[in-house]
C-alpha cells in the first residue's frame, strides 16, 4: 500500500498510471501499429482525429503523439520516434503540461470563432524550441459551426511545422469537411480480459489484495473504459483498506449477488410472484439499485438465450459454476419464445424504472407483468389446444395458467350451450398500452367446402383463380400478380378470357397470356380486352371478404363485450378453425392473453 504518511500528495490511480508511451497504451494495437509505421517511414499526417468512448485514452494518446514527434533523445540528437525517451527536455515538459509549443485547448469551454482565430494567429509562427508546434483540441465536437469554418483553410494547408490532434467522443457531430482533412483513429473499448490483467498488475504494485471475481465486477462496470475502471479500483482499495472481496465490490457498486439474480429469475419464471417481490425487496434493502437488478436479469436472459442456442458456451473459460450449472438447467427448461418475451418485457421495463418517480415500485410492476406472462401459451399452442380437445371433451379448453389461476383470462364464451355457427373465439394480445384482438371463427368440417375435383385437365384452368395459381406454380410471377390485382374479369371459359385491365397492368398482358396458355394446353386460347366494368379484381374480392368476416365477428355478443372491456382494441384477423366435433364447443373457455 502507498505510504499515507509521506509528504507527497496522493495521486489517484487514473493519473498515476497514465501511459507515457505507446508501450503502455493497452487495447489499441491497430492505432499503435499505424503510427509506428507512419513515424518510421516519415509519412506523418498534418492532422489527426481520435475518437472513442470516455476513458479509452484519447487525450493520453494525443500527448504521446506530441512527445513522439518532438523527442530528441537523451543526447539531444534524436528524431521522431515511436518510443519517446521520457528524459529529454521536450518529453518532460510535455508530460508536465508546460511545453510552450504544445498547446492543449478544451473546446467545451472555448467554443467560439474568436477562440479559433486566436489559435490560428499563432500557427504562422515557428516553434520556440520543439520540432513541431502541436495543437491538441479536446472535445472538438463542441466547437461552433463558425469556429469549424474558420479552421478549415488552415487545417487543409497548415505550415509544415504544425500538427493538429483532435479528440472527441461524438465523431458524428464533426463536419465532414473537417473529417476529410484529418487522419482518423477509432480507439476501441478495452476487452474485459485485457482490463483485468492490467488492473491485476496495478493492484500488485499498490500492495492491494483483490479477489479475481471482484476485479471481474470492476472490469464489467468499467464497460471498456480504462479511466473508469481505475477510478473504481481506487475506490475499492480504499473501501476495503487494501483487501477487496467480491461482496465488498457488490456493496460498493450496488450490485446483486449472481446467485440471487438466478433465484429472482427462477421465481419469476415459475410465476411465484410473492417470492420474487420478497427477493427484490431484500436486494433493495442491502443497497441494490432496482435498475441494476433489471439489468442483471437482462444480462442473464441474454446468457440463457445464447446457452440455449450454443450449449458448448457453458464450457468456455471464465464461465462461473453458477452460470454453467444453473444456467444450463434454466436454458433447457425455458423455450425460446419465453426467453425472447422476457427480454422484450425487461428491456421495456428498464426504461420505465429509469423514468419512474419510484424505481422500486416500477421494478415490482415489471416483475408482476413478467411473472403473469411467464406461463402463457403462444398463439400456436393456444390454437392447438382448441383444435385438440383434452380427453375428447370439454370444448378445447385453454389452460387457466398464471400465478393466480386464471388471472390471464381475457374473455369467456357463455356456458350452457354451443355458440351459433361461425362464433369467434377471441385471443387478446397486449403490448405498449394497446390491445389487439384476434378473432378465430370456429367451423365444423361440414361447413368447410371441399375443393372442386371434376376430373378436368389440370392444364385447362376453369376459373381465374385457378389460372392465377397455375401461373404462380409455373413461376410466372409478373403475370400472376397482374391478374390478381390489375384485371377486372368480364368473361371466363376454357379457351376464351375477356377482361378490362387497369393502367398498372402490362401492355402485352393479353398477348403473353394467350401464348403461354396455348403452349401449356396444346390448344388455342383467345384472350381479349374489354371496356365493360367487369368484376372486382381478385385482390379486391379477398379484401371485401376479409372486411365482411371482421364485421360478422364484430357483431357477435362476445366480441362486443371484449371490445367494450378493452377500449382501443381492434380485430386484427379472422381465421377458420376446424374442430373435430361440434359437441366439443358446448363449454368453451376463454384463452389466456399473451403479453407481447
Amino acid at each position: 500500500m502507498t505510504d499515507t504518511t509521506s509528504a507527497m500528495p496522493y495521486r489517484v490511480l487514473a493519473r498515476k498510471y497514465r501511459p507515457a508511451s505507446f508501450a503502455g497504451l493497452i487495447g489499441q494495437e491497430a492505432l499503435v501499429r499505424t503510427l509506428t509505421n507512419a513515424i518510421e517511414t516519415g509519412r506523418l499526417a498534418h492532422a489527426f482525429v481520435l475518437t472513442g468512448v470516455r476513458g479509452v485514452g484519447k487525450t493520453t494518446t494525443a500527448r504521446i503523439i506530441a512527445r513522439a514527434l518532438n523527442c530528441v533523445g537523451p543526447d539531444g540528437t534524436g528524431g521522431p520516434t515511436i518510443t519517446p525517451c521520457g528524459v529529454c527536455e521536450h518529453c518532460r515538459a510535455i508530460a508536465e503540461d508546460r511545453h510552450v509549443d504544445v498547446l492543449e485547448m478544451d473546446a467545451a469551454s472555448r467554443t467560439g470563432v474568436n477562440d479559433i482565430r486566436e489559435l490560428i494567429d499563432g500557427v504562422r509562427y515557428r516553434p520556440t524550441s520543439a520540432r513541431f508546434k502541436v495543437y491538441i483540441i479536446d472535445e472538438v465536437h463542441m466547437l461552433s459551426t463558425a469556429a469549424f469554418n474558420a479552421l478549415l483553410k488552415t487545417l487543409e494547408e497548415p505550415p509544415e511545422h504544425v500538427k493538429f490532434i483532435f479528440a472527441t467522443t461524438e465523431i458524428r457531430k464533426i463536419p465532414v469537411t473537417v473529417l476529410s482533412r484529418c487522419q482518423r483513429f477509432d480507439l476501441r473499448r478495452v476487452d474485459m480480459d485485457v482490463l483485468q490483467a492490467h488492473f491485476t498488475g496495478i493492484a500488485e504494485k499498490e500492495g492491494a489484495t483483490i479477489d479475481p471475481s471482484a476485479l471481474a465486477l470492476i472490469c464489467r462496470a468499467a464497460d471498456g473504459s480504462v479511466r473508469d475502471g481505475l477510478s473504481l479500483l481506487d475506490q475499492a482499495i480504499a473501501h476495503g483498506a487494501g483487501v477487496v472481496s467480491e461482496q465488498q465490490v457488490r456493496d460498493m457498486l450496488g450490485l446483486a449477488d449472481r446467485a440471487r439474480v438466478f433465484d429472482l429469475f427462477e421465481a419469476v419464471m415459475k410465476g411465484d410472484i410473492r417470492a420474487a417481490l420478497g427477493q427484490l425487496a431484500d436486494q433493495y434493502a442491502v443497497g441494490a439499485d432496482p435498475a441494476v437488478i433489471l439489468q442483471d436479469m437482462l444480462e442473464l436472459t441474454h446468457w440463457l438465450t445464447r446457452l440455449k442456442l450454443a450449449p458448448d458456451l457453458a464450457e468456455a473459460a471464465g464461465v462461473s459454476e453458477t452460470e454453467r450449472v444453473r444456467g444450463g438447467a434454466l436454458a433447457k427448461g425455458l423455450s425460446m419464445a419465453t426467453l425472447t418475451r422476457a427480454w422484450q418485457m425487461l428491456l421495456k421495463g428498464l426504461g420505465e424504472v429509469r423514468g419512474a418517480p419510484s424505481p422500486l415500485q416500477a421494478a415490482e410492476m415489471v416483475l408482476v407483468r413478467l411473472a403473469y406472462a411467464a406461463d402463457l401459451p403462444s398463439p400456436a399452442e393456444a390454437i392447438e389446444q382448441l383444435r385438440t380437445p383434452p380427453n375428447g371433451g370439454g370444448g378445447g379448453r385453454a389452460p387457466s395458467g398464471g400465478p393466480s389461476g386464471g388471472a390471464h383470462a381475457m374473455a369467456g364464451l357463455p356456458s350452457g350451450g354451443a355458440p351459433s355457427g361461425g362464433a369467434p373465439v377471441m385471443m387478446a394480445t397486449g403490448g405498449g398500452g394497446s390491445t389487439v384482438m384476434r378473432a378465430v371463427s370456429q367451423a365444423t368440417p361440414d361447413a368447410i367446402p371441399a375443393p372442386a375435383n371434376n376430373g378436368a385437365d389440370p392444364n385447362l384452368p376453369e376459373t381465374l383463380e385457378a389460372l392465377v395459381a397455375l401461373l404462380s406454380e409455373r413461376r410466372e410471377g409478373v403475370l400472376s400478380a397482374a391478374l390478381s390485382s390489375a384485371v377486372h374479369l368480364v368473361h371466363y371459359e376454357v379457351g376464351r378470357i375477356e377482361f378490362r385491365p387497369e393502367p398498372a397492368a402490362p401492355a402485352d398482358l393479353a398477348t403473353r397470356l394467350s401464348r403461354l396458355l396455348g403452349d401449356w394446353s396444346g390448344r388455342p386460347w383467345l384472350v381479349s380486352l374489354s371496356r365493360e366494368p367487369g368484376q372486382p379484381t381478385l385482390r379486391e374480392q379477398v379484401l371485401e371478404r376479409e372486411i365482411k368476416r371482421k364485421q360478422d365477428a364484430a357483431s357477435h355478443p362476445l366480441v362486443q363485450a371484449v371490445l367494450s372491456t378493452f377500449p382501443g382494441a381492434t380485430i386484427e384477423a379472422v381465421r377458420d378453425l376446424v374442430v373435430a366435433d361440434t359437441a366439443d364447443l358446448t363449454e368453451p373457455e376463454a384463452m389466456n392473453g399473451e403479453d407481447e
